[in-house]
Order: structure tokens, then C-alpha cells, then sequence
């Protein structure tokens, strides 16, 4: 490993990322590697899951409001190791696994409840354009990163199941905005990777009958296969609306998605709206969801629900691992985009940041 020297520790000056430079512009390039602060660790990344966001950067040069400006290091779902600890000696120490909670929260003049930072109205993401300049992600071979975000993995936990703690933790939060579903019947529109984890984790928690909903074959496979019990394709308005269902977790980010949640929700039922629908006024059924009396809740991120998903992926109550349907070493990063936009055909799609030999 040739390059800087930092505390009798051996870093590289720089490695391959996934940079994307403007809609269109996706490009797998050598990065300088950012000389880590007092509080900050140098973390070999294993491997990396594109999300959502990394696709509509790459596609659109935009995510919801965050414009790209300027080219940006993606990548938010992602594990690995520590190569070096923070030299303030905070956070895991060298050789650790880790896992990586991305948000910081921020600063800001509104008002949000303290247990709840997520809701910082000043929070940056890694790998997001929401401020500039931007935050740099990290679907890079080395990574520097703030010792508090890093989450000790167990050794029974390996790092490839590892990779869908974010992501897991983000279906997690919207599963608990719902309360307590033990015993109840749940319906999830959209089953795409956050559809289908959370479905896995309605499955943990104990609710009674799980019915999955997408446009697509593929994503209902997977549904079935972390416990849905059973599957309906999303033009069949009759049947979704006949699901009754207590709990609806809308994960498909349109608004025909929030139209079969609220028809689908029981009287008295709740919609948690986890999908991330583009900005600007939207078509809703809100007089049907007024008649009903339904509670319709955000979900945006998470919190320390991560500590909780690490610990049930570790004890095995949380099955994820059909979510997973590709790997891609770096060097085939640009074909792992192509396939991860095509939702019919793929769940979560992996980068594999070991070197090539």
C-alpha cells in the first residue's frame, strides 16, 4: 500500500470511487484519500449497496431537491474495515468490521423533538447533494469517516449480510412508526429492496398475515422469500382494497402506490409512507382517508434503530439475504448501475470493493 504515513500507519493517497459527475455521467476514477481529522478513521470499504438516491444522481443529476453542482463521491450504504482508528482514540480500533450510520445531524433554526434527530432540519447525508458543497459518499476503496458514525459488527456477522444494515435500518424505523404490529395484518406497496426488508422485519415482529405488492415478478419472488405471505400485483385495485389491512407500509415512491395504501388500509388503519414521492404537489384519496379516519405517517431515515438491526441480523430473527440478487466488483461498477435501475429484474444491488487481481 504506497502513500502517506499518518501515526505508523501506512495509508494510500488515493483509490477508485463512483463519482458522478452530471445526469448521465457516472464515472468509476481515482480520488484522493481525505487526511483524516482527530476524530476521524480510515475505513477499507468491503462492500457497498446502490440505493435509490445513488441511481436518480446518476440518472437525473438529481435527488428530490438535492442538485448535483459539482462532481460527488456516492455511496451511503456501505461496510467494511478499519484500517485506522481515530487518533483521538474515539470509535472502533483497527481491524474492526464495521458498519456505517450516514447521517450528521445539523444545526438549524427549526424547531424538531431531541430524540428524533433525523428530523434535524441541518442533517447531511454521506453521498448527497442536499448542501454545497456537497457531501462526498463513500463507494470507495478507503474511506475516511467520522469515528461516531462507525457501528461495530459481530463476528458472526459477515460483511456482505452486513451491507444491508442501512437500508434494513430504514425499514426498520418505518415498521416502528406503525407500533406495535404483532398479531396484525400488514400490507407493503412496493417491494423493492426497502419494500422487501420491510417485510422481513414485519415477519421479526410478529404480524400475523403479510401481503406484498409490486408491478413486477421479481421483487414479489423476494417478498415471498423474507415471509410475505402473499403477493399481489399492483393493478389489481379489487384485491388490494380487499386486504384490509391494519398496517400499510407505502414504500413505492408514487402517488398510484399512496392511492392503493390508503384503499387498501382498513377503517381506523395506519399508511406509513416510507417511499419518497417527487417534490411538489401530489395527487392523494385524502377525503377517503379523512372518512376513514386513518393515520398517515412520514418516514424519513432512521435513528439508532441501526444498533437494533446489527444485533437481529447477528442473532438470525431478521432474514435478509434474498434481498441481495447481484454482486459487481468495482471495475464492473458502471454495469452494476444499469441492472440496479431495472427493478423488474433485480433487488439489492452489490459493488465488491476488493481489489481485482
Amino acid at each position: 500500500m504506497s502513500g502517506f504515513n499518518l501515526h505508523g500507519v501506512q495509508l494510500p493517497e488515493s483509490g477508485l470511487a463512483v463519482v458522478a459527475h452530471a445526469a448521465g455521467d457516472l464515472r468509476i476514477e481515482d480520488v484522493p484519500l481525505k487526511v483524516p481529522a482527530a476524530d476521524e478513521a480510515v475505513v477499507e470499504i468491503a462492500f457497498g449497496g446502490i440505493c435509490g438516491s445513488d441511481l436518480h444522481y446518476w440518472l437525473h443529476g438529481a435527488a428530490g431537491e438535492s442538485i448535483l453542482k459539482a462532481p460527488m463521491v456516492l455511496g451511503h450504504e456501505i461496510v467494511g474495515t478499519v484500517v485506522r482508528q481515530a487518533a483521538d482514540g474515539s470509535g472502533p480500533a483497527a481491524g474492526t468490521p464495521v458498519a456505517v450510520h450516514p447521517a450528521t445531524p445539523g444545526p438549524g433554526g427549526a424547531k424538531y423533538p431531541e430524540d428524533r434527530p433525523n428530523l434535524s432540519p441541518g442533517c447531511t447525508y454521506l453521498g448527497s447533494a442536499a448542501r454545497f458543497p456537497h457531501t462526498d459518499g463513500a463507494f470507495s476503496r478507503f474511506a475516511t469517516l467520522p469515528s461516531r458514525m462507525l457501528r461495530e459488527l459481530p463476528g458472526s456477522l459477515s460483511l456482505r449480510t452486513a451491507a444491508l444494515v442501512e437500508p434494513a435500518s430504514v425499514a426498520w424505523h418505518a415498521v416502528a412508526r406503525a407500533g406495535d404490529v404483532a398479531g396484525k395484518t400488514a400490507m407493503v406497496i412496493g417491494s423493492g429492496p426497502i419494500g422487501a426488508l420491510a417485510v422481513a422485519v414485519l415477519k421479526r415482529a410478529g404480524a400475523s398475515r403479510i401481503v406484498a405488492v409490486d408491478m413486477h415478478d421479481k421483487p414479489l419472488e423476494i417478498a415471498r422469500a423474507v415471509g410475505a405471505d402473499e403477493v399481489l400485483k399492483g393493478d389489481d385495485a379489487e384485491a388490494i382494497a380487499a386486504v384490509e389491512a391494519d398496517v400499510v407500509i407505502e414504500s413505492s415512491g408514487s402517488h398510484f402506490g399512496l392511492a392503493s395504501a390508503i384503499k387498501g388500509a382498513v377503517r381506523g388503519g395506519k399508511v406509513v409512507m416510507v417511499g419518497l414521492l417527487p417534490t411538489g404537489p401530489q395527487p392523494v384519496f385524502i377525503s377517503l382517508a379523512i372518512t376513514r379516519e386513518l393515520e398517515l405517517l412520514g418516514s424519513f431515515r432512521f435513528n439508532d434503530e441501526i444498533d437494533e438491526v446489527i444485533a437481529a441480523l447477528a442473532d438470525g430473527s431478521l432474514q435478509v439475504d434474498p434481498v441481495v440478487t447481484h454482486e459487481f466488483t468495482l471495475d464492473r461498477g458502471l454495469e452494476a448501475f444499469e441492472v440496479a435501475k431495472n427493478s423488474a429484474q433485480s433487488g439489492k444491488v452489490l459493488l465488491d470493493f476488493a481489489p481485482v487481481s
